[in-house]
């Protein structure tokens, strides 16, 4: 995979720093974690390479947010709570058991203590084990995917004797019960590895667990030397040496060869993604994504050098190295942010994050200094995208939240909606429509005001909405175009003299006409309008559809979907649509409206003067015209079409004292016609007895 440049993104921003050279006798940091214990208060735990454990406090609520990339955070949200000196020895690696209240520290003299999770307690050393290298805690995914230990194997006398203490324990954590009785969440749960930890003496693989503040022995299982790092995913323990990464069970204690690595590579290095139940694994500057049983799985993040520390947050992969931190997706593998930390060749950088938590916080440090950086919330990184005009990238980040759960389904169409607005402000009508139709909670009153002027008898329908006020509020679309022209103008002028603008640069090098930026708009405002007319709407808003789709059809002078409109089922309102299609001398529409709604007196007296300006040559028919033009020569003139269309109607109609008003001027046309209104059986009350011969014989004798 070929390196990825990062992208305008600002997916984590800082929260606040701390610096440890008054609190540490500038003693540089050597590991670092972190227990998030309420909503407003992180813990964390710093190991120093004197052997000192220092312990602060964070409060990520009362931060403001900075929304500004590579910017110092400040200091006065994270406070100093304690330090303890435990040993000459550095502390190696710091484990916080939150469910027992207990913080586990492993010394690289090989020794491990436990304290309390407040530094309030003296800290025991635990002697029964010595000469640890490395140790990794259990994460248990489900209990499906992982096997009870306690329930599998023989282990020694101390362990028996706490084997009633241990599954009491595991029950009480299977269930979702904390040790103080507090109901915990099913993915915290499932994170948890029951205290279970895996710990390298020499060639020894011990599994252990801890009961009761001590440690029991589970099972040993013969390993190789030089293990560097290890992790341990449900019953799989991955280990790291100098030559390759190999995988033991801890059920069985068989083992096999992952890979192995190049003679000349950098240490082995592994890290633990519990989003996806996977581990990453370092080979130089590239991380292979496994699963649980060692099978690649997907593909791999190349870095730009080989990482000093490697942390997860959310959807991403952070790497550190050299006082710079990247942060790659997990499945593009694309850099989408890059913040720098910490000054070149100022000593090496080490991250953490929440293992089993929601995701939103990290913390490095450098050899003086914890920073701590949260996650900017997916609203607001998508917002910074808008602003920015990259609409593909915030759509795609949008799918990317929604696909994983973070973002619902009705957020996605509501950034649709919003890219459609700012698209149709910025001129981009088409591809404005385009995200109006992607979004399924977009409605169809919000494009009402771009085509008639407040107020107006569907103003209470459209949603007072300026969604995230990026852009502005709704206008007529002759508006709209009047100001983007405007704009472009500005622009224009800015760019001659030498300044940057966010106008669009086709529109720059060849600036469109307003009867044509008029024609675009209302051509896919009806596009819009046609497809939405199809979904359940209310009453009020077919009306609107309908009728403003009328509008719209007779401003592109589209005829025949007039006709077709007026003629089928609809919901237009007639006295709003009466005077424009009257001025504009569309009676055949108007026409079709009227009889379509049951207004047959005044759609008949309609086909009536059509069919007389049709004999004297005042009038043309449309129809007529275009059949004459594509070469059709068996057309029906202009005055059978009326003649035509009136019968329809008088076909239906139980009206006597119409059909005698207008079976006359039918009768001077097709004879046919009047015997077919006459007779016809579709009207619901059949005409008097006898009235049918008095008609015939008034307009045939």
């Amino acid at each position: 995979m070929a390196e990825s440049r990062p992208k305008s993104r600002t997916l984590v921003e800082p929260l606040s720093q701390f610096d440890l050279s008054h609190y540490s006798r500038s003693s540089p940091i050597r590991s670092l974690s972190i227990s998030p214990i309420s909503d407003c208060q992180v813990l964390i735990y710093i190991g120093t390479q004197s052997g000192s454990l220092i312990l602060l406090s964070l409060d990520p609520t009362a931060a403001t947010t900075l929304h500004v990339p590579n910017t110092t955070p400040s200091q006065q949200h994270v406070s100093f709570l304690k330090t303890v000196s435990v040993a000459d020895s550095p502390v190696e690696s710091i484990f916080v058991l939150d469910d027992v209240g207990k913080v586990l520290l492993l010394f690289c003299d090989q020794c491990l203590f436990l304290t309390d999770s407040l530094l309030t307690q003296p800290l025991k050393k635990l002697g029964f084990l010595k000469g640890i290298s490395v140790i990794a805690k259990r994460i248990r995914t489900s209990d499906s995917e992982s096997t009870n230990l306690l329930e599998n194997n023989s282990v020694s006398s101390l362990a028996n004797a706490s084997t009633s203490t241990g599954q009491r324990l595991l029950q009480k954590f299977g269930s979702g019960i904390k040790a103080n009785g507090v109901k915990v969440k099913e993915e915290e749960q499932h994170c948890r590895g029951d205290n279970v930890f895996a710990v390298i003496i020499g060639k020894r693989l011990v599994l252990i667990e801890l009961v009761n503040g001590s440690f029991v022995i589970l099972k040993e299982i013969q390993c190789m030397d030089g293990v560097k790092t290890m992790v341990w995913l449900n019953d799989s323990i991955i280990v790291g040496t100098v030559n390759g990464y190999s995988l033991f069970s801890c059920v069985t204690g068989q083992s096999g060869v992952i890979f192995t690595l190049p003679d000349v590579s950098c240490p082995p290095m592994l890290k633990l993604l519990s989003k996806e139940q996977k581990v990453l694994l370092l080979v130089d500057n590239v991380g292979v994504f496994v699963d649980a049983h060692g099978q690649p799985v997907g593909g791999s993040l190349v870095f730009r050098k080989s990482p000093d520390a490697v942390g997860e947050l959310s959807m991403y992969v952070v790497v550190l190295r050299g006082g710079k931190m990247e942060l790659y997706h997990k499945k593009s593998g694309i850099c989408v942010q890059a913040v720098t930390f910490g000054g070149e060749g100022g000593g090496q950088c080490i991250a953490t994050d929440e293992e089993c938590g929601a995701g939103k916080l990290l913390v490095v440090a450098t050899p003086t200094k914890v920073i701590c950086y949260q996650k900017v919330p997916s609203e607001e990184q998508i917002k910074d995208l808008l602003r920015k005009k990259d609409f593909k990238e915030a759509i795609s980040l949008a799918e990317e939240l929604e696909c994983e759960g973070e973002m619902a389904k009705e957020m996605l169409s509501f950034v649709h909606a919003q890219i459609g607005f700012l698209l149709l402000f910025d001129l981009h009508f088409e591809e404005a429509v385009d995200h109006f139709l992607h979004s399924e909670t977009m409605q169809p009153s919000e494009v009402f005001p771009f085509i008639m002027r407040d107020p107006n008898r569907w103003s209470l329908l459209v949603p007072r909405n300026r969604y995230w006020g990026l852009h502005p509020p709704p206008v007529p679309v002759e508006d709209v175009v009047d100001n983007g022209l405007m704009a472009i103008q500005r622009a224009i002028f800015l760019r001659k003299a030498g300044v940057e603008t966010a106008v669009d640069d086709g529109f720059l090098s060849n600036p469109p006409s307003r009867a044509e930026l008029l024609e675009l708009a209302i051509r896919n405002i009806t596009r819009y309008l046609e497809v939405s007319r199809k979904k359940e709407l209310t009453i009020l808003v077919k009306e609107g559809v309908d009728t403003l789709l009328m509008y719209l059809y007779r401003a592109l002078n589209r005829v025949h979907d007039m006709e077709n409109l007026a003629s089928s089922e609809n919901s237009c309102i007639v006295e709003e649509l009466e005077t424009l299609l009257d001025e504009s001398g569309h009676l055949r529409t108007l026409a079709f409206l009227y009889a379509s709604k049951g207004m047959s007196s005044k759609a008949l007296a309609i086909w009536r003067v059509l069919a007389r300006n049709y004999s004297s040559g005042l009038w043309k028919d449309p129809a007529v015209e275009n059949d004459l033009l594509d070469g059709c020569a068996d057309v029906m003139s202009g005055r059978e079409v009326a003649a035509t269309e009136a019968s329809k109607i008088l076909e239906e109609s139980s009206d006597e004292d119409l059909i005698l008003q207008h079976l006359g001027w039918i009768a001077d046309i097709n004879a046919v016609l009047a015997v077919k209104v006459l007779t016809s059986e579709k009207r619901i009350n059949q005409l008097s007895p006898g009235r049918p011969c008095a008609f015939y014989n008034v307009y045939f004798y």
